[in-house]
């Protein structure tokens, strides 16, 4: 349970820097830290499984571990930031990597949004597991 609660230290971070860089219009960082603390929060969960995470960043692959009533409403959401992940980070992969091009505010806010109702309802139910 310790591992779990050091992955969710970690995703709130995340969060907490996505949301500095949505206040400070820096949208491509605020998405790649939404995805961060999704890819995290989905680890957490995997280690009170007594699952260990597999490595990757792709958080459509950490969803097909996760029995599918788990997050059922946020599933979509959740696979739509798989979008982010490399060309939020890497230079190189822009332009053109997102068809739409780089993030706006309103992709940095439904990014941030979901990443907080998935730490959120994942929160509730590690604190739901008996020790």
């Amino acid at each position: 349970m310790n591992e779990a609660i050091d992955w969710l230290r970690f995703a709130r971070e995340d969060l907490r820097v996505a949301e500095w860089a949505v206040s400070d219009q820096i949208y491509n960082q605020a998405c790649f830290h939404a995805q961060q603390c999704v890819e995290k929060t989905l680890k957490a969960w995997l280690r009170t499984q007594e699952s260990l995470p597999p490595k990757t960043h792709q958080l459509s692959t950490l969803l097909s571990f996760i029995p599918k009533d788990v997050l059922a409403d946020l599933r979509t959401d959740i696979t739509l930031l798989d979008r982010f992940y490399i060309p939020t980070r890497y230079p190189d992969a822009l332009p053109g990597s997102l068809p739409e091009g780089m993030p706006n505010a309103a992709d940095a806010k439904e990014a941030v949004n979901t990443a907080r109702q998935v730490l959120r309802q994942v929160e509730r139910l590690i604190d739901a597991i008996p020790l």
